[in-house]
Formats: C-alpha cells, sequence, structure tokens
C-alpha cells in the first residue's frame, strides 16, 4: 500500500514560508490586540527612542490599532522594541526588525502600495537612512553629548553607577561600530556628517513638495526617515550639528512636523485606538497579552509595607551604617601612620 507523503514535504521552500507567512497574518487577524513594547515617553515624543520610534510610526501609518507598553526592565538590550499579537512575538533583533517580520509574514506591507517604483530605488533610499542618518545619529547621541539625553532615554530609571557603568560601556561599543580611534576621530566626525548631508540633500530632493518620499502614499522608508527627523528635532539640542543640517531643508522639517500632527498628536487625541498612551511596565521578553490583562495606565494607590518589608529597610540602614564605620575607623587609623614611616618605605636604597 502506498503512503502518501506529508504535505510539507511535498512543497518547496517559497511554499512553506508562504504558509507560515499566511498562519502569521491569520494569527493577527485573530489577536484581540495588538502591543508595541517600547522605551518610555520623553522630549514630547510617545517614545525617545530611536529604535522604537519609526516602528509605531509605521504601525500608525498602516492605521493599525495597538496599545503601547513601555519596558524599563531591559535598558540597553536590542530585542526593544517587540510587537505582541496572539501567541506570536515580533522582535527587533529577529528578522530584520518588527517592520520587516510584519512586511515578510504579509501582515502589513506599505511598499506593496507602490508596484510602479523601483524596489531598488526604494531600496537604496531606505540603505541611506539606515546607514549614513542612523550613524550620525549614534554619533551625536553617544559620543558628542556629555551622555544626559541617553540617560533620559535608556538609564534614568537605574542607580546612578549601574547607569554610568552601562553608558561607558554602550559609548565605547558605538565608537567601535564607527570605527572611531583617538588617532581618527577627527577624520571620522567629517565623514560622518559629509554623508549625513548628503542624505538629507537626496531626501530633500526625492521628497520636493510631496508629503511622502514616494507618490502620494506611506513606505516604511517614510517611517524611518520621519522617526529620525522628529528624534533629531525634538530631543537634539540647538548646538547639534546634525539638527542644525536637518534644518537647512524647509521641506524635510515641514514633513516632520505635518506627520507628527498627523500621526502623534492627531491620532493620540482620537478615539481610534491607533495606538494608546504608554503604561509603565517591568515585562520581560516574550510576555503575552491576556484577555483580562489591560495595559492602559492606571492610577495605583499608595501601598502599605508590610512587616517583611519594613524589616528589610532596618537591616538595610543598619549595614550602612555598618559600613560607614567601618571606613571612619580605617581613615582614623591611617591617619595614625607616621607619615615619615612612609616616606623611609618611598626612600629605600636600592644600592644594597
Amino acid at each position: 500500500m502506498n503512503r502518501k507523503e506529508p504535505l510539507c514535504a511535498r512543497q518547496t521552500p517559497t511554499q512553506l514560508t508562504s504558509a507560515m507567512a499566511s498562519a502569521a497574518a491569520v494569527e493577527w487577524e485573530a489577536a484581540a490586540r495588538k502591543v508595541l513594547v517600547a522605551r518610555k515617553p520623553c522630549f514630547g515624543l510617545p517614545t525617545a527612542c530611536p529604535t522604537c520610534l519609526p516602528v509605531l510610526l509605521y504601525l500608525r501609518m498602516a492605521q493599525v490599532p495597538f496599545d503601547i507598553h513601555v519596558d524599563t526592565s531591559f535598558p540597553d538590550a536590542d530585542h526593544i522594541p517587540y510587537v505582541e499579537f496572539g501567541d506570536c512575538v515580533a522582535f527587533n533583533n529577529e528578522k530584520g526588525g518588527v517592520i520587516e517580520y510584519l512586511k515578510d509574514e504579509k501582515i502589513a506591507d506599505l511598499n506593496s502600495n507602490h508596484p510602479n517604483i523601483s524596489s531598488t530605488t526604494v531600496l537604496d533610499t531606505k540603505a541611506m537612512v539606515s546607514s549614513w542618518l542612523a550613524n550620525a545619529l549614534l554619533y551625536e547621541l553617544w559620543v558628542v553629548s556629555a551622555g544626559s539625553i541617553a540617560n533620559d532615554i535608556y538609564f534614568s530609571d537605574l542607580p546612578w553607577p549601574i547607569g554610568k557603568i552601562l553608558h561607558w560601556n554602550k559609548t565605547r561599543h558605538v565608537k567601535q561600530l564607527l570605527g572611531i580611534t583617538k588617532l581618527n576621530a577627527a577624520e571620522k566626525e567629517e565623514e560622518i556628517y559629509l554623508k549625513a548631508s548628503a542624505a538629507y540633500d537626496s531626501l530633500s530632493f526625492r521628497l520636493g513638495d510631496q508629503v511622502f518620499l514616494f507618490d502620494n502614499s506611506p513606505t516604511d522608508v517614510d517611517a524611518l526617515f520621519l522617526g529620525h527627523a522628529l528624534f533629531v528635532l525634538s530631543a537634539l539640542p540647538d548646538t547639534s550639528v546634525l539638527r542644525g543640517t536637518l534644518q537647512k531643508h524647509d521641506n524635510l522639517v515641514s514633513f516632520a512636523e505635518h506627520h507628527k500632527v498627523q500621526l502623534l498628536e492627531t491620532s493620540s487625541s482620537s478615539s481610534s485606538g491607533l495606538g494608546s498612551s504608554p503604561s509603565p511596565s517591568s515585562s520581560t521578553p516574550r510576555r503575552r497579552p491576556s484577555a483580562d490583562h489591560s495595559y492602559k495606565p492606571k492610577p495605583r494607590a499608595k501601598k502599605e509595607r508590610t512587616e517583611e518589608e519594613k524589616k528589610f529597610r532596618r537591616r538595610a540602614k543598619y549595614f550602612l551604617a555598618t559600613q560607614l564605620v567601618a571606613v571612619l575607623v580605617f581613615l582614623s587609623l591611617m591617619g595614625g601612620v607616621d607619615s615619615s614611616e612612609l616616606d623611609d618605605e618611598d626612600g629605600l636604597d636600592y644600592d644594597d
């Protein structure tokens, strides 16, 4: 008797990919809610993270109803932002990022609305935004600034020493990524700003007096550049070279201001559900929304401390007091040492 082959064994890789994409699209449609997990709001933006903001804007351009959920547990994690829907999670550090995932899985593909535009043109423009402009923003955020902007976005909820160490480590990583050393710092800075200026020139020429970069509807490039432009104009100081370069192009500034009103201010004040107000969180990766759990912010009543918490706080105070006494005793003992003894040790004759 002939045995039938499993359906999956008879499918080509392309068919398998298509089937998986269809499954994800079905899950998306069936999901009661979609949740964008991002970093906290700041600088008048719903999320101040330069990586999270384009994803939020893309979802709003695609007119997807979703909630915003703030995650403060992983300040330097690269899996944020991510989108939860049903039993699925799309992470920033997988499959090219959230936007690419939504496109590849046939869930929300803004570029499909532009069949007559060369995909090469779109990809080249996207590469320019994702490399030249992204690198310039990294440089200003982690190398040029004194750290206050990055601290507000990533580390303000952490104890000072931990935030300082994480900031130093990220700055070191960015310098390595951009190939910056003490010897070539000036040359690299000039190169970074020249590329950013060329990118702005090209985008300004492409935009012209249109509402979007390509015809009359948005693409993923619009979301990426809009996120970049809004961050530069809202978060970077007036002394920023990158901000000054962007502001030389009136049509790019108008593009950012127009879509900020349409996508952030108008959408947030309407009842369409296109991105509700952010709510704080201490969530972990792959936490899935449930029907009885709301991500909307709720006023928290002041919680009465338990006896256990009171005992812990008392012990912590005693521990700190003990450490302080130990330091004082150590300093007093050191102060009693005759400095001449130390001088004699430093002045030992090594000729013997």
